[in-house]
C-alpha cells in the first residue's frame, strides 16, 4: 500500500513539473506572438480623463494578465539587487534595464530637438514662462556672492587620474551601433565629428554632468549644464517608474525619455508642518522640499557635493501608474473616499493605506535628484560616519559619552591624514544649518582614493524643526575644533547683512518650480544657526589658537589644502 502511494506521489510531482515547464515555455512565447499581432491595447488615460475611470482600466489590465513573465523576471532581478539605505542616489537596476542600460542609451539617444517636439508643448511653454519669471535680476545678491573672490578659486589642473571619466575612452556615443537608427537621419550633421561620432556638446545633460565630476568637486561653480539638468528634471517626459529597493520610506526611480534617471521622493508633509517633538530622528518623515533646499544650501556654501535636485509636480496616473512595470507598486494604487488617486508602495515604514500618498486629485509634489554615474562605471565607497548616532531609543553612541572621542578618530585612517577630517567638519556645519540628524554614512568615488570630497547624499530629514536647534549635530566641530580657512571665511561672509544666508537662500530657491520651498521661519533658523557655528569656532580659537583651529587652504588652488599632512593633535 505504501509503495502504491509513493508511486502516485512521484507521478503527481512529475505531472506538476511537466505542467509548470509547459506553462513556462508558453508564457515565454507570448511576447513574440504579441509582436506579430495587429491589435493592441493602450491603457493609459489622457489628462482629460477623470480619476473615476481608473477602476475600469485596472480591471481590464488584470484581465489581460499584465505584466508578462519577461517583465516579472526583470522585476525579480531588480528587487534582488544588493541595496542599502546608505545612499538614496545609488544607481539601481530599474525594470526593463540591465547593467548595460546607460551604455545602450548612449547609442540610442534622440536629437534633443525632436525630443522636445514630442513632449507636451503646452506644459513646456508654461514651465519656460515660470522659469523666466523666477530668474534672478542682474545685480542680485546671489550674483554678487558668486562674484566674490572666495567663490572664484580655481581647482588644480586636472589629469586623467583626477577626472572620473576620460571622454575619449570611457564614454562614447556610437550611433551606428544603435538598434533603432531612425533618429540618426533626423538629426543635423553639426552634432557629429568628422569621424561620424557624436560630439561631447551634444550629449544629454545628465551625461555631461557625469563627465564633469572630478577629484575636487561634483560640478564646477558656473557650469551651465547644472541649470540645464535642473530644467530636464522638471520637463523631461517620464518613461518608466520603479520602487527603489531598500530604505525606510518609499522612493521611486524615474527614467526619462533621454535615458537619464532620477530619484523621486514624494511629498509627505506640508511646508508648515514641523517634526513632532516625540518623534525620534530615525522615524521622522523624509521631506521632498528638504532635498531641494539642501542642494541649494550646499551650492551657496560652495561645497558643491550634493547632486542636482529639483522639485516637480507629477501626475500620479499618467506619469507613475500608467508607465510603471513594477507590479508591486501598481497594485497599491486606489481611489480615496475623497475621490483622489492614492498609492503607498512597499517600504519599511509608512507604506500602508493609512500612510498613503494622495494627489489632488492625481497631482503630487516631489523632489527629483539626478542619479550619479552607474556603479558599474564609477564605483563608490561607503564609509560609516564616525559621529553616527546609535539609532536606538535608549543607547547612546560612543561620541556622546566620550569628550575626547575626536582624538581617537584622528588616529584612525583615513582621518589621520589628508583632508577627510576637514570634509567631516564641512558636512557637520552643513547638517547643523538644516537640522539633519540622520547622517549615518557617507560616500566617496573609489577611483580617487582617500584624497577626494565627501558626497552629501540623502538629506530628506533636514529642515524638520525651525523652532529647535539640535546642538548635538555640532559635536564633531566642538570636539575636534578644526575647520578650513575657506569655509570659515565663507561662513563669516554669509553672516554679514549684505550676504545674509537666509536672503541668498530665498533668492536661490525661488528658481525652483515648487517655490516657495521653505517657509520664512526655516530661513531665519539658518541665520540663527550660522551665528552658533561661528560662536563655536570663536571659542575653539580662543581655547586652542587660530593656527591650530583654522587649516589654511587658500595658499594654492582649491583642493591643495595640505593634502598629505596629518591632523594636528593637542
Amino acid at each position: 500500500m505504501k509503495m502504491i502511494l509513493l508511486r502516485k506521489f512521484r507521478f503527481l510531482i512529475l505531472m506538476v513539473f511537466l505542467i509548470a515547464c509547459s506553462m513556462h515555455i508558453m508564457i515565454d512565447l507570448l511576447p513574440k506572438l504579441e509582436r506579430h499581432g495587429n491589435s493592441g491595447c493602450s491603457c493609459s488615460h489622457t489628462p482629460s480623463e477623470e480619476p473615476q475611470s481608473w477602476g475600469k482600466q485596472q480591471q481590464q489590465q488584470q484581465q489581460q494578465g499584465w505584466p508578462n513573465k519577461h517583465t516579472l523576471r526583470i522585476l525579480q532581478d531588480f528587487s534582488n539587487e544588493p541595496s542599502s539605505n546608505v545612499s538614496s542616489h545609488s544607481l539601481e537596476r530599474s525594470p526593463g534595464t540591465g547593467d548595460k542600460t546607460q551604455q545602450q542609451a548612449l547609442r540610442r539617444l534622440e536629437h534633443p530637438g525632436q525630443q522636445q517636439q514630442r513632449g507636451d508643448r503646452k506644459r513646456q511653454f508654461i514651465q519656460d514662462a515660470a522659469m523666466s519669471k523666477n530668474a534672478p535680476v542682474k545685480g542680485s545678491r546671489l550674483s554678487a556672492l558668486y562674484d566674490h573672490p572666495l567663490y572664484k578659486r580655481s581647482v588644480p589642473a586636472l589629469t586623467d587620474e583626477d577626472t572620473l571619466f576620460n571622454v575619449n575612452t570611457d564614454i562614447r556615443f556610437d550611433p551606428k551601433a544603435a538598434e533603432d537608427q531612425a533618429w540618426n537621419a533626423e538629426g543635423t550633421m553639426d552634432e557629429f565629428s568628422p569621424t561620424g561620432e557624436l560630439t561631447a556638446d551634444s550629449y544629454p545633460n545628465w551625461l555631461r554632468f557625469h563627465i564633469g565630476i572630478n577629484r575636487y568637486e561634483l560640478y564646477s561653480r558656473h557650469n551651465p549644464v547644472i541649470d540645464a539638468l535642473l530644467k530636464d528634471l522638471v520637463t523631461q517626459r517620464i518613461t518608466s517608474v520603479a520602487m527603489k529597493s531598500g530604505g525606510t520610506q518609499l522612493k521611486l526611480i524615474m527614467t526619462f525619455q533621454n535615458y537619464g534617471q532620477a530619484l523621486f521622493k514624494p511629498m509627505k508633509q506640508t511646508r508648515e508642518q514641523e517634526t513632532p517633538p516625540d518623534f525620534f530622528y530615525f522615524s521622522d518623515f523624509e521631506r521632498h522640499n528638504a532635498e531641494v533646499a539642501a542642494f541649494h544650501l550646499d551650492r551657496v556654501l560652495d561645497f558643491r557635493r550634493v547632486p542636482p535636485v529639483a522639485g516637480r509636480l507629477v501626475n500620479m496616473t499618467k506619469e507613475i501608474r500608467d508607465v510603471t512595470r513594477d507590479k508591486k507598486l501598481w497594485r497599491t494604487f486606489f481611489i480615496s473616499p475623497a475621490n483622489n488617486v492614492c498609492f503607498y508602495g512597499e517600504c519599511s515604514y509608512y507604506c500602508s493605506t493609512e500612510h498613503a500618498l494622495c494627489g489632488k486629485p492625481d497631482q503630487i509634489e516631489g523632489s527629483l535628484a539626478a542619479f550619479l554615474p552607474d556603479l558599474a562605471l564609477a564605483k563608490r565607497k561607503t564609509w560609516r560616519n564616525p559621529w553616527r548616532r546609535s539609532y536606538h531609543k535608549r543607547k547612546k553612541a560612543e561620541w556622546e559619552v566620550d569628550p575626547d572621542y575626536c582624538e581617537e578618530v584622528k588616529q584612525t585612517p583615513p582621518y589621520d591624514s589628508g583632508t577627510r577630517l576637514l570634509d567631516i567638519m564641512d558636512m557637520t556645519i552643513f547638517d547643523f544649518l538644516m537640522g539633519n540628524m540622520d547622517r549615518h554614512h557617507y560616500e566617496t568615488f573609489e577611483k580617487f582614493g582617500n584624497e577626494t570630497f565627501i558626497i552629501h547624499l540623502d538629506n530628506g530629514r533636514g529642515f524638520g524643526k525651525h523652532s529647535h536647534d539640535e546642538v548635538s549635530i555640532l559635536v564633531p566641530l566642538t570636539q575636534c575644533c578644526r575647520v578650513r580657512k575657506s569655509t570659515h571665511l565663507r561662513l563669516q561672509l554669509l553672516a554679514k547683512e549684505e550676504y545674509k544666508l537666509s536672503t541668498l537662500m530665498a533668492e536661490s530657491l525661488v528658481r525652483d518650480r515648487l517655490s516657495p520651498i521653505l517657509i520664512q521661519p526655516h530661513l531665519d533658523a539658518m541665520d540663527r544657526r550660522l551665528r552658533q557655528v561661528l560662536n563655536v569656532l570663536s571659542e575653539c580659537v580662543e581655547k586652542e589658537g587660530y593656527s591650530y583651529v583654522v587649516e589654511d587652504d587658500l595658499q594654492g588652488p582649491q583642493g591643495t589644502d595640505h593634502a598629505h599632512s596629518g591632523p594636528r593633535r593637542r
